[in-house]
């Protein structure tokens, strides 16, 4: 009887350390986790970007994990569901319309530079060389869609009704019968050899080996609305952890890698 009072108080303790044990893994897990950053992003510019800055974060005590996307969906849905503290990737109208569309509560932190979105061409050498029922691609999300139609009409080459968010179907006057397709972002630098022209989003122009100065035909004045931004959830906008990435991606270190690297093509605004 003595003997197995015994083995019962010996379970007992085991139980207990056992508890404390894994109790004391959990918390330290926990705030391992607490120093890492984590941040979704296109790979160009802003993954790359981020693995520069690595040291900076970690000179304040964090590590820096980049979690790459090749699509705009993604990176705000991971972002939402708490999967990531930050991304980088778009700018505030596109946020904005996914709030709307989602029901996400995203916010911009801070601009930091402008991608000015580009018609690339590898058939046609100019705008006034655009011949009629020339076929015209552009991504298929509304804000930058919207936007590529815009610049199309500031060039003099379509008109469109009023709006916000306008389509090919609220063309107005066509005189040269330009043709529209629609795709997904990341898809238009391989459409580009099957049309005339395609609207192509910088960061994925760039990752193709798709040169501005050589291939564009019509590049956007630089507007800060469509400036890329930091975003996160709303009310983490404050936290140490954003404000220390904050800092690092508004710092000298990234200006002169923005510079360096993308000679133009990526415009920093910090």
């Amino acid at each position: 009887d003595i003997i197995m009072k015994s083995k019962k108080l010996l379970s007992v303790v085991m139980s207990a350390l056992l508890c404390v044990s894994l109790a004391g893994c959990a918390t330290s897990s926990e705030s391992k986790d607490d120093k890492i950053i984590k941040v979704g992003a296109t790979l160009v510019p802003g993954g790359e970007l981020l693995e520069k800055l690595k040291p900076l974060i970690e000179e304040k005590g964090y590590g820096l994990e980049v979690v790459t996307f090749n699509d705009y969906i993604l990176p705000n849905e991971s972002l939402n569901n708490g999967e990531i503290d930050a991304n980088l990737f778009q700018h505030k109208p596109f946020l904005e319309k996914t709030n709307e569309e989602k029901g996400y509560d995203l916010v911009a932190v801070e601009p930091l530079y402008v991608c000015p979105i580009t018609l690339y061409s590898d058939k046609r050498d100019s705008l006034e060389d655009l011949q009629d029922g020339d076929t015209i691609a552009l991504t298929n999300d509304p804000s930058n869609e919207s936007r590529s139609l815009r610049l199309l009409e500031s060039a003099g080459l379509i008109k469109i009704k009023e709006g916000e968010l306008v389509t090919p179907n609220d063309i107005i006057e066509n005189p040269k019968n330009l043709r529209f397709v629609e795709a997904e972002a990341s898809l238009l630098p391989s459409i580009l050899k099957d049309v005339e022209a395609a609207f192509i989003n910088t960061n994925f122009a760039v990752a193709a080996g798709i040169n501005a100065n050589e291939q564009g035909i019509l590049i956007a004045p630089t507007d800060n609305t469509y400036a890329n931004i930091i975003a996160s959830r709303k009310g983490d906008e404050e936290s140490e952890k954003i404000q220390v990435l904050k800092k690092a991606l508004t710092s000298d270190e990234a200006r002169d890698f923005i510079n360096n690297e993308y000679k133009g093509t990526i415009i920093p605004i910090f």
